[in-house]
């Protein structure tokens, strides 16, 4: 039967046929066709960044160094340092290099790293006290790793080490020791240590006189602060050149050491004793930190020595100074700017970063940097407390111009 389906159909098939060349197969012809049917353009993938991108800009804003102003005094520059300081080459948290960048951010223009001989439980094999363990032990691997970062980042690095004893005598640093491992070959007797230290030329320094420790060579709690015998013979023999005032690792002040210091020509100290991160014990740029401050010829490590056995050194902590006559008031002198306004009437300007308080007619005057204040003083009187000052004993600063 034929009907419109199959006429339609065969319509179809026949319209095909006329515009295929003859002779094709059936299969040849379906590709034929296909042939030319027009190409089908395709979009182009788009293209992919692969590249890395700078994203510096999102960092924390970088802090920069802390900058502390402080005049020449008769002609020596103030260095500021911190001459108490471990690592983890004895009990400390922190690698020796990052230690000199601490410094550089804190503002500091020296330091000695004072790892203890006796302590050192990364490069002995016993954590604690157990001299025999220490015969191949390196005292001066701290000083030497970060030396090149010190020349680097101009900071005068000092030889140093901790003579860890109990107490007396206690706990000494020995400073600008030639070699360590020498101070070290003698570690079962302190006398020897010292004498060793002190032919080198070391300067010996006392460190935290009252510190409450007596399981690691600090005194009894609650006993009095006291001078021995011993340290009398540590006196005697040359082996004892300065005294912490300060040490920032237990917070701790001791007032009768600025007596002993003018009893005994000593040197005064504040120094940080830090053995975590100074992130972690004072936080960012702290203006309370302990820093000892050096009065030198040059910004040299030999006229870091020279000025320390000069004793031209001011202890600084916690908003307070300590010193010795004459250097503590030549300090003073050349921070703080007085003009007389009038007979009664005085303009002090402290152009120093240093805190100065002074008082006069019973009133507290604090003298912020680079701001002038006006005090009143009775007809012919020509002198100033600065509170904050001390010469001695709970003894503040009695300036006289």
């Amino acid at each position: 039967m034929y009907n419109r389906r199959n006429f339609l159909k065969q319509s179809a098939l026949l319209g095909a046929a006329t515009l295929l060349p003859a002779g094709l197969s059936a299969t040849e012809r379906f590709q034929s066709a296909a042939a030319k049917k027009p190409p089908v353009k395709k979009t182009p993938a788009k293209k992919l960044d692969t590249y890395t991108v700078n994203m510096g800009h999102v960092r924390a804003v970088p802090i920069p160094p802390r900058q502390i102003v402080i005049p020449d005094v008769e002609g020596f520059k103030v260095l500021k340092g911190d001459f108490h300081i471990h690592t983890i080459y004895s009990d400390g948290n922190v690698r020796p290099h990052e230690r000199v960048t601490e410094a550089v951010t804190n503002g500091l223009d020296a330091i000695s790293i004072t790892d203890h001989f006796e302590v050192s439980p990364n490069i002995c094999q016993s954590n604690r006290w157990n001299i025999a363990d220490h015969k191949d032990a390196n005292y001066n691997i701290a000083y030497e790793v970060a030396k090149s970062t010190a020349d680097a980042k101009n900071v005068l690095l000092v030889r140093g080490g901790e003579i860890t004893k109990g107490m007396p005598p206690g706990h000494f640093n020995a400073l600008f020791t030639e070699d360590n491992n020498a101070v070290g070959a003698v570690l079962t007797d302190w006398r020897k240590m010292m004498q060793v230290a002190a032919d080198q030329g070391a300067f010996l320094l006392w460190n935290h006189p009252g510190w409450e420790a007596p399981k690691w060579g600090g005194i009894e709690k609650g006993a009095p602060l006291c001078f021995t015998d011993t340290h009398e013979e540590i006196l005697k023999n040359g082996w004892m050149h300065g005294i912490e005032i300060y040490n920032g690792a237990n917070d701790e002040y001791y007032p009768i050491v600025s007596d002993w210091a003018n009893e005994h020509d000593l040197a005064l100290f504040a120094n940080s004793d830090n053995h975590p991160t100074e992130l972690d014990h004072y936080g960012v740029q702290n203006p309370l930190r302990p820093i000892t401050l050096v009065l030198a010829k040059e910004r040299t490590v030999a006229s870091l020595r020279e000025a320390m056995f000069a004793k031209r050194i001011v202890a600084w902590a916690g908003g307070l100074l300590w010193g010795r006559d004459p250097w503590l008031p030549a300090l003073f002198k050349a921070s703080v700017v007085i003009k007389s306004i009038t007979p009664g009437v005085l303009e002090l300007t402290n152009i120093s970063s240093l805190p100065i308080s002074v008082t006069t007619g019973g009133e507290v005057i604090e003298l912020p940097k680079d701001i002038s204040r006006q005090v009143y003083r009775a007809e012919g009187v020509n002198r100033i407390t600065v509170a904050n000052w001390m010469v001695g004993m709970n003894k503040p600063l009695d300036w006289q111009w």
